[in-house]
């Protein structure tokens, strides 16, 4: 069974914080370059100072790019094949959430959420996979998540981008397992990161601390699931069991138990927006999370 090669020159995207800054630290031990590419150079710069005082032989290239502006991407991808060279292994996890009722949400951050989930991945994939084959060796881990292999209300675009994210990696993964690529998709349920702290503008409800993990034990779950080619990396026992449950129980009951947690979702951004704070800022309370 192919491996990713891991030793190899590494693109992170979204690598200033969460999980991806998490993967950098994993990876740092085998990777002979790892490239950290996001919009925040002070976090970059951070994170590479950290990996270099404590691995100083390991090169770390920071590059700040913005993944909504294409010719900026196609810049970066240059100018880092270019200094690193060309890339074995890309980790595509910057991305973009939203907790916010479909009709109550603003378009600009629907478009947002479809440009870098879905347009930002795809194009990258499309730019460096053909250079894999070539070689006949590389490595793709798209960081999806737990929504795209389900459903819940206040997600609706989010889980669609995830939905299409697991649908193009499937079928990605098939067509390119021949020519020695290994692809593989992390989907984390609740994971400790900034997207609970700036996802959201209204007080949703909580979720208990053990139903969450830590980044970092979603890094070492994701960088093992990948060294063994898995297709899918569920990390965190009560995710793996929620998922196969998920997977066994008919739709028509999952919309069922859901129902409810969308009228009272709906309930309390309403609420959210007959504040005087919102109606002065003339905005649609919602979370966004820039997860990169």
């Amino acid at each position: 069974m192919a491996q990713p090669p891991l030793d190899g020159v590494i693109l992170i995207t979204g690598a200033s914080s969460g999980i991806g800054s998490e993967l950098a630290r994993q990876l740092a031990s085998r990777a002979k370059a790892l490239v950290l590419l996001a919009r925040r150079t002070e976090r970059l710069e951070q994170l590479a100072k950290e990996l270099r005082s404590e691995r100083p032989k390991l090169n770390v290239f920071v590059q700040s790019c913005d993944l909504l502006d294409r010719s900026a991407t196609d810049a970066a991808l240059e100018r880092i094949e270019r200094e690193v060279g060309p890339i074995d292994v890309l980790i595509n996890n910057a991305g973009l959430g939203d907790i916010s009722m479909f009709d109550l949400s603003s378009w600009e951050k629907n478009q947002r959420m479809l440009d870098l989930n879905v347009t930002a991945l795809t194009y990258l994939s499309h730019r460096l996979v053909p250079g894999m084959v070539e070689r006949g060796r590389g490595g793709v881990l798209q960081v999806s998540s737990g929504f795209g292999l389900n459903f819940m209300p206040g997600f609706a675009t989010y889980v669609g981008t995830k939905h299409y994210v697991t649908g193009f990696t499937e079928c990605l993964r098939l067509e390119v397992a021949s020519q020695g690529v290994v692809v593989s998709q992390l989907c984390p349920g609740p994971v400790r990161t900034e997207f609970e702290e700036v996802a959201a503008d209204f007080e949703t409800p909580k979720l208990p601390d053990f139903v969450s993990i830590s980044a970092e034990q979603c890094a070492k779950a994701a960088v093992a699931g990948f060294k063994r080619n898995k297709a899918i990396i569920i990390p965190g026992a009560l995710m793996k069991l929620t998922s196969t449950m998920s997977g066994l129980t008919p739709r028509f009951i999952l919309r069922l138990l859901y129902g409810p947690a969308a009228k009272r979702m709906r309930v309390m951004q309403k609420a959210a927006l007959e504040q005087p704070s919102a109606q002065t800022k003339g905005e649609t309370p919602s979370k966004i999370s820039a997860l990169n």
